[in-house]
């Protein structure tokens, strides 16, 4: 039967939402798709079901050829298998946590690894069990601090995840690439440009990472890409370290009066007055900022960290927090400044005013790390710790060490691609799919062992794999609208054509349900906007709105044998006879 327009659980509005930013966000509430119920909760009309049902029935085709199985894990877990893991503590404020009656804690997940193990751990003992992969595609949720965009970064989402056990590494890299393959023909068919960059594992652990991201404007992910082929989220960039420089004969580092000079501008600006240099002026590039960034750590105590890095460049937090994870990341404030009298603001050095290297035996007690670009026989301006004073000619490695080495500085268009192949450019985008090869973490935490063929007990390597499925259905919204309303590939149109009956005439509306009911016998899925008393023009604006890829208008030409066919996605209105419409529309819409 087809469906009904006027009988339809729908409501368009002609107005945006107010808290709505972008595209995806307006339309599908516009339309009647999702309601708001809180911020980033959504409730999801018959619309929106209907299509997200389509993206769930892409990505279950693709998991069947990949060979996973589908299960079903509840949403609400227990504790244990978390805190096992460590990550009961690890996401601190990012998930719900809550209490039964009786006071026992549980959670609302955030993803499934540990549950998913542990079913394994329970059914399965042997190697002649392995390989197999498991999915489900279930909602999860996360205390966002901020939820924004709609669905793309809201508390409760849907996700498919899935998790590959094999006995072998090489076994794991064939899950693996099975499930990357899988995802790479998901996204053609949602219709969604993707490019696959390396990325940082996160809370997740494991070794190899890859981000499936959708390049965007709206994107909260900057990756980089390379002509040469390199590509990689900013978190999982690695820097280039050039090699190091003899020092011998290089003079020794002289201490300069600097008043009033707190920041890398007006250092640049004293010393190109004062001790200008013959070859060139000094830069930014020239100094060593030392940043002050405050850890806090699972226990909640509070840690402090020094950074040199070149001052041209700036801190990027979230590159810090994939540096410092499971850590919380903030930048030092006041308070920690006065509490650590060798922290002179302003002024900071790894040369401490008592002569002593800022290193393992910092004078400060504080961990000083170093930029991948500082390296040996490297110059610096840079602060002397001394209120009011910096110096000149700090070399690396003769004159001051470090703890060690951090990636925390921002990436720029032009920096060279870790692998040699050029200069790298920056864009956005928004994460779509994420493939990880966890190995042996959770496996090895939560006792998932196999016998191998010898009779010897090992430890199961493991993967995981997933994919936002409410996430992928905004931005194939947002991908595919227009000033009108949205236009839905058809792979996961909420329906194949929409029909629109026009006018007073009984005769229309009963040509147009003849149309639908022969349409729906041949399996075309049929919107019928059978609405007596609305205006053609308002008709037309809710098929625009609703974004069906095809639309059929049967008004005033049906006296001359004739309908019109609109392709929502050109524009194109196209009159057909109406004796041969309903075989000419499943031509349109079958592509055949």
């Amino acid at each position: 039967m087809p469906t009904r327009l006027s009988q339809l659980f729908v409501r368009t509005l002609r107005e945006d939402p107010v808290d709505a930013e972008i595209i995806s966000h307006r339309l599908l509430v516009r339309a009647g798709y999702i309601r708001r119920q809180a911020p980033g909760i959504f409730a999801w009309l018959p619309l929106g079901l209907r299509v997200r049902s389509k993206v769930e029935k892409v990505i279950r085709e693709e998991m069947a050829v990949a060979g996973a199985q589908e299960v079903l894990f509840p949403g609400l877990l227990p504790r244990e298998p978390y805190e096992i893991t460590g990550r009961w503590e690890e996401y601190g404020d990012g998930i719900f946590r809550l209490k039964d009656r009786k006071g026992a804690d549980y959670l609302l997940a955030p993803t499934h690894e540990e549950v998913f193990t542990l079913l394994v751990k329970d059914l399965y003992g042997s190697y002649k069990d392995l390989p197999l992969t498991i999915f489900q595609i279930q909602d999860k949720y996360r205390d966002e601090a901020r939820p924004r965009a709609g669905l793309l970064r809201g508390r409760e989402f849907s996700m498919k995840d899935a998790y590959s056990f094999d006995v072998t590494d090489e076994g794991l890299d064939a899950s693996y690439q099975l499930q990357r393959d899988a995802y790479e023909r998901i996204f053609a068919r949602l219709g969604l440009e993707y490019v696959i960059v390396a990325a940082d594992a996160g809370a997740m652990g494991g070794s190899k990472s890859e981000e499936f991201l959708h390049p965007t404007p709206i994107g909260e992910d900057t990756f980089v890409r390379s002509a040469g082929g390199y590509t990689a989220n900013v978190e999982a960039f690695t820097t280039l370290v050039p090699d190091a420089i003899p020092f011998d004969g290089l003079p020794e580092p002289t201490v300069f009066d600097s008043p009033n000079t707190p920041t890398i501008q007006t250092l640049v600006d004293l010393a190109n007055a004062e001790q200008p240099r013959a070859d060139r002026a000094w830069t930014a590039a020239d100094t060593l900022k030392n940043v002050v960034l405050a850890l806090k750590h699972l226990d909640g105590s509070r840690e402090l960290v020094v950074i040199g890095l070149p001052g041209d460049r700036d801190v990027d937090l979230k590159r810090a927090e994939v540096a410092f994870q499971p850590a919380e990341v903030e930048a030092a404030n006041e308070t920690d400044f006065v509490g650590n009298a060798g922290l002179v603001k302003g002024y900071i050095g790894p040369w401490s005013a008592t002569g002593l290297i800022l290193g393992s035996e910092s004078s400060t007690g504080i961990r000083f790390l170093l930029d991948p670009r500082v390296v040996d026989g490297t110059s610096w301006i840079t602060g002397a710790n001394i209120d009011q004073k910096h110096v000149f000619g700090l070399v690396a490695g003769r004159d001051f060490g470090s703890d060690g080495t951090v990636e925390v500085a921002a990436v720029r268009a032009g920096d060279p691609a870790p692998d040699g192949s050029g200069p790298v450019e920056l864009e956005r985008g928004t994460e779509i799919g994420h493939v990880f090869q966890l190995g042996r973490k959770y496996a090895e935490a939560l006792g998932l062992k196999v016998l191998d063929e010898n009779g010897k007990l090992v430890t199961v390597t493991m993967g995981s794999y997933g994919i936002g499925v409410t996430r992928n259905l905004a931005l194939v919204a947002e991908a595919n609208a227009d000033e009108k309303g949205l236009v839905w590939p058809r792979e996961i149109a909420p329906f194949d054509v929409h029909i629109v009956a026009t006018g007073r005439e009984e005769a229309v509306y009963t040509a147009a349900a003849r149309l639908a009911a022969e349409l729906e016998l041949i399996g075309i899925d049929v919107l019928f906007d059978d609405r007596p008393k609305v205006s053609p023009g308002v008709k037309f604006g809710d098929a625009e709105l609703l974004g069906v890829p095809t639309i059929v208008i049967i008004g005033r030409g049906l006296a001359d044998g004739e309908i019109e066919l609109w392709d929502r996605r050109s524009g194109e209105r196209t009159p057909i006879p109406v004796h041969d419409a309903a075989q000419r529309i499943a031509t349109e819409v079958r592509g055949a």
